[in-house]
């Protein structure tokens, strides 16, 4: 695992400590917290089009940094739950997308794996 992955890792591990939140943080309510913050991430550009979306405000842009970063920490912390090496894993996703979507069968589509 990466250093910054550590680091936050263990800032965790103190933060959730030191307000006895240890008892709430099983893998199922990390999950569930983790969904909920990635919702509250979709809600900023509920509605939005596709231009408005590209050209955030500095403002929105740093509220959209705060949801982002709560998707990460709950994840980090979910990893940290199950022994799971996010950057390992991350890296052999993209070794099986690499195989799922070879560049010369997939570039420029949007397609799903399986319809090509």
């Amino acid at each position: 695992m990466s250093d910054a992955l550590i680091t936050l890792r263990d800032a965790l591990r103190s933060f959730a400590a030191e307000r006895d939140w240890e008892q709430f943080h099983t893998p199922r309510n990390l999950a569930v917290a983790l969904s909920v913050e990635a919702g509250e991430l979709l809600e900023h550009f509920q509605w939005m089009d596709e231009g408005a979306s590209t050209l955030l405000s500095a403002d929105k842009r740093m509220q959209i940094g705060e949801e982002m970063a709560d998707v990460l920490l709950y994840l980090i912390r979910l990893a940290d739950k199950l022994d799971v090496d996010l950057v390992d894993a991350a890296r052999g996703k993209l070794q099986l997308n690499a195989l799922k979507y070879p560049a010369e069968k997939v570039r420029g589509s949007s397609k799903k794996y399986t319809e090509y």
